[in-house]
């Protein structure tokens, strides 16, 4: 399935008039049990059949692979944890290749929304040596920071290339930016979504 499908028909039936919210309770069901969607997409003749396996998502933020000696490692958000997640991703690269450094690395971001800004220094600072990572200036003074790279590359010098797309966005961005202005990756993809704000919640009575 793409961005842009239609999702016109499930098991057969058409789905037309509801809400979004219905839809999705009508698709919902036992882990292990069959649907089938009809799939509408722009460019073709006639839609499609589509049978899934409904399943209990376990969404992990950090994953990786090898793949022809280059480790790839792909961090869907920036949630708590993520930069130990991506160290840990890093050793299990090493582990695949039976110890040896993989010959480079991809880092992709593409449709990652961002998250705590916090992960995002941790994810630049681990494949930096030195520099700065990002800086955050506010309406006060006191809001004012500056975050900078501590020494240790965590991928030891090899090349890496940061693979970005019109839906990553904020802490993907900063990630992207500082390994960019660093000169220690190289970023491959579209132009991203472009949200370069840090947001505080403040109660209201």
């Amino acid at each position: 399935l793409k961005p842009s499908d239609f999702i016109t028909h499930l098991d057969g039936k058409l789905i037309y008039g509801g809400t979004l919210d219905e839809a999705v309770d009508k698709m919902r069901g036992e882990p292990g049990s069959p649907i089938r969607l009809t799939i509408f997409r722009p460019g073709r003749d006639e839609p499609f059949d589509v049978t899934i396996t409904r399943a209990i998502i376990d969404l992990k933020p950090v994953d990786f692979e090898v793949k022809d000696g280059i480790g790839i490692i792909t961090v869907a958000s920036f949630s708590a944890d993520v930069g130990s997640d991506v160290a840990q991703a890093m050793k299990g690269i090493r582990a695949k290749l039976g110890g040896k450094n993989p010959a480079g690395l991809v880092l992709d971001l593409r449709q990652n929304p961002g998250g705590l800004l916090d992960e995002a220094v941790t994810l630049s600072d681990a494949f930096l040596d030195k520099g700065t990572i990002v800086t955050q200036r506010g309406r006060y003074a006191r809001d004012n920071e500056s975050y900078a790279a501590q020494p240790g590359d965590l991928a030891r010098g090899i090349p890496i290339v940061v693979l970005i797309d019109a839906g990553s966005a904020s802490a993907s961005e900063i990630v992207a930016g500082a390994l960019q202005d660093q000169r220690r990756a190289l970023v491959m993809g579209e132009r991203s979504f472009g949200k370069g704000s840090v947001q505080t919640l403040l109660p209201l009575t």
